[in-house]
């Protein structure tokens, strides 16, 4: 007998929020489409309001209120056709305005909720919101793309299953720097958290040493004219701000480029290295979050303590003096990637999805502030 498709709805940020949940929500959504067994569609937590509210959008708070007001009727909508929903959860406020609200439809439609939590700031957003554990645990299923948000959760008595971030290598192609020139690169948001300001400090050292190096940051946010003038202040020469990229235009930005540099405070498991690993450009990183548990220092990259720019600087020096190690982590990077192609992720992912069917759901839950 031949069992019906599994209707999954994904609620998640559209690549409007250009943002690894939005990446991998998308990627997702690329690879159910047209599958035989499950058909999925996106319940985007930034949806657009109707016309006469739009000019809203621009407005701080105001915008805030519009996507609320348009994002709640939207789930009721939406979420009863489903067979279950499958939440992409950040931290802080936006856990309270994207996942609380959809935890909350969904259970009012009896549905079974995976939560797909894939912040970085966990240990500090566990630690501090009793309430943000309790919705946590009242979920059917709760996902982490990393080892390290597991240990997290672990640490509050809140099982979980690992399921790793997907990649199309197809689109990503591989390619040895031979020769290793000091062409880098940085792909993160322009936020106080992903410190680029290191990144940059990191580059005046590398500069020093190699007068013709470039750095190519892709990426906007907050800092960007902070970044900007800190980075005519530091005197450096052959640095382009090229903004938000579409996903469809960030492959290039690696195939430019010799080596990956990024240098958060905090992190869980970063498309962007993902992404290095696979066109085999060598990766310098800070040693914070789940990105030890997806590099290993001297096997797949090389690893930096938190804000440390001289100790950055000195691991791209390393790269540029020694181009055989950087082919080995290249190459060994590129095969971490395998386990990260659809046909892998796609499996555990239905595994879930038909063992949650297969359970009993409760209709209701209560959620109260503690």
């Amino acid at each position: 007998m031949t069992r019906r498709r599994i209707e999954v709805a994904i609620v998640a940020p559209t690549l409007g929020i250009l943002g690894g949940q939005a990446i991998q929500a998308q990627r997702l959504l690329d690879g159910w489409s047209e599958d035989p067994e499950v058909r999925a569609w996106l319940v985007p937590v930034n949806p657009v309001p109707p016309g006469p509210f739009r000019h809203l959008l621009r407005v701080k708070y105001a915008r805030t209120l519009a996507t609320q007001a348009t994002y709640w009727p939207l789930l009721v909508a939406t979420l009863r056709r489903a067979d279950l929903v499958h939440v992409f959860s950040a931290s802080y406020f936006s856990f309270l305005l994207a996942p609380v609200p959809a935890v909350a439809v969904a259970r009012l439609f009896g549905r079974p909720v995976v939560l797909n939590y894939r912040s970085g700031e966990a240990p500090d957003h566990l630690q501090r919101s009793r309430f943000a554990r309790r919705v946590i645990r009242g979920c059917d299923r709760n996902v982490v793309p990393s080892a390290f948000l597991a240990r997290v959760f672990a640490e509050h008595d809140i099982p979980t299953r690992v399921v790793p971030n997907t990649i199309d290598l197809a689109r990503f192609p591989f390619r040895l720097r031979e020769p290793l020139r000091p062409r880098l690169l940085s792909t993160r948001n322009l936020e106080p958290m992903y410190n680029v300001t290191c990144t940059l400090r990191a580059f005046r050292l590398v500069q020093d040493r190699h007068p013709g190096a470039t750095l190519t940051v892709v990426g906007d946010g907050s800092q960007r004219r902070t970044l900007e003038h800190l980075a005519v202040s530091l005197g450096l020469r052959g640095v382009t701000f090229a903004g938000r990229l579409s996903p469809d235009r960030i492959p290039d930005a690696y195939a430019a480029s010799d080596i990956y540099v990024q240098t958060p405070d905090i992190d869980n498991m970063p498309s962007s290295v993902i992404e290095a690993f696979a066109t085999g450009t060598p990766v310098v990183a800070t040693s914070v979050g789940g990105v030890p548990a997806i590099l290993q220092d001297g096997v797949h990259g090389l690893l930096a303590s938190a804000d440390d720019a001289p100790a950055v600087a000195a691991q791209v020096l390393r790269l540029l003096a020694d181009p055989p190690l950087a082919r080995r982590l290249a190459v060994t990077a590129r095969a971490s990637c395998e386990r990260l192609r659809w046909p892998a992720v796609r499996s555990q992912w239905l595994d879930l999805y038909r063992e949650l069917l297969d359970a009993p759901v409760p209709t209701a839950v209560e959620v109260r502030h503690a």
